[in-house]
């Protein structure tokens, strides 16, 4: 069977759905979070270990997916990544306690993280930096549907069927994307590096590429960006749900109007970064960081002083969907900057940016449970601190050691 090119339209689609691993596999479940506390007998912080958990995995996988993607290709370790990916999602759904679950949600990262690594690798490996930019900020727009829609659907399918059905339904999108890969990618690693694997010239490479002020400032950015959507995604079910007494139903909706503003984003990011280049773009993105993260923990100190209810609802999300905005204008671009100048170790450098910034927000998604309180300023506070870091990275490393492109 003859497959299509890898800059044909139905490859970008499944690039974008590959990249999209990570967020159907945590916001699908996420009303089921509060009542899942009921089923196992568990904590607030027992609970959210299952999303800390995975983006643990995540982060661990990729520092393995990436470096195999350059030795042995593309293909295999996306179709071998999505194998596991499917026996976690089993494992996950028939999880008898929440030990269980926990452990079964690191396997299922395991084979989740072959997909965004291979996408970032695929990308690198066809298109020049302008060009792979413009693709990742509409892959991400694309990609923010996933958060989106996802709890709405997981809302709809807890409320009929119980928290298990959110598990089906990974285990399905799991199957189908699988299929897909195999039917539709061709191998784009035309140099296969039987080097890449080798303990001491991985060492090496991680090692040139944490020592470049440029790939570490970008993966800085990157990680601080994540952590604080990662904050809210870890502590918006409690908050909404526990706090603000919405429903499981309609919790998909208020998540819905946070994930516009990274779509809009998202959108923008890819005709303002034609127009202002890369690096202005992300700047005006961390600048945008700071100003919403701050507007969002004011607002919710003075919130903290009445009774939940409608207010306390718009001083969440609106702050969070302009957060959100703005880290659709970091993430792309600060992922094709850092790593268009590193074609021969596309992988190990997808893997090692993905670490760090699955490593970053896993320690904020710890944060966010621990800190869980009786108002909504805790997670505030911790997106209004991880938009500020992110300029900070911005200014200190990528600003002092790059030229405007």
């Amino acid at each position: 069977m003859r497959r299509p090119s890898p800059r044909s339209l139905a490859v970008a689609a499944l690039l974008t759905v590959l990249s999209a691993y990570g967020p159907i596999s945590t916001d699908v479940y996420l009303p089921s979070l509060p009542d899942m506390m009921r089923v196992f007998n568990a904590s607030v912080s027992d609970v959210q270990m299952t999303l800390s958990v995975f983006i643990t995995g995540l982060a661990v996988g990729m520092l393995v997916h990436g470096p195999l993607s350059d030795r042995y290709g593309r293909r295999s370790v996306l179709l071998i990544g999505g194998l596991i990916y499917c026996l976690g999602s089993l494992a996950c759904l028939f999880a008898p306690s929440i030990g269980w679950l926990i452990a079964g949600r690191f396997v299922q990262a395991i084979g989740a993280c072959a997909g965004p690594v291979v996408a970032r690798a695929v990308v690198r490996d066809v298109y020049d930096r302008q060009d792979a930019a413009r693709l990742m900020s509409y892959m991400a727009s694309a990609v923010a549907l996933a958060p989106a829609i996802g709890p709405l659907i997981g809302g709809w399918l807890h409320s009929a069927f119980g928290w298990q059905a959110n598990f089906v339904a990974m285990v399905i999108f799991g199957v189908v994307v699988l299929l897909a890969s195999a039917l539709l990618l061709e191998e784009t690693n035309r140099q296969p590096s039987p080097q890449s694997i080798h303990p001491g010239r991985l060492l090496l490479a991680y090692g040139r590429l944490l020592r470049s002020p440029l790939f570490l400032g970008y993966g800085l950015v990157i990680g601080f960006t994540f952590s604080g959507l990662f904050s809210f995604v870890s502590g918006a079910a409690f908050v909404v749900i526990s706090l603000l007494g919405v429903s499981e139903h309609h919790f998909g909706l208020v998540f819905a109007c946070v994930i516009a503003g990274f779509m809009s984003g998202a959108f923008t990011s890819g005709r303002l970064s034609h127009r202002l280049g890369l690096k202005r773009t992300i700047a005006i993105g961390c600048i945008g960081l700071v100003l919403f993260g701050a507007c969002g923990a004011l607002l919710a100190a003075v919130d903290a002083t009445h009774a939940p209810g409608l207010w306390g609802l718009a001083s969440v999300v609106a702050p969070t969907a302009g957060y959100f905005f703005c880290s659709a204008l970091v993430l792309p671009n600060s992922t094709a900057s850092a790593m268009v100048p590193y074609g021969a170790v596309a992988g190990a450098a997808s893997a090692l940016l993905g670490f760090v910034q699955m490593a970053i927000g896993a320690i904020a998604g710890v944060i966010v449970g621990l800190l869980f309180s009786t108002s909504a300023l805790p997670l505030m506070a911790q997106i209004a601190v991880c938009g500020t870091l992110a300029l900070v990275a911005f200014l200190g490393l990528v600003h002092r050691h790059e030229k405007a492109v």
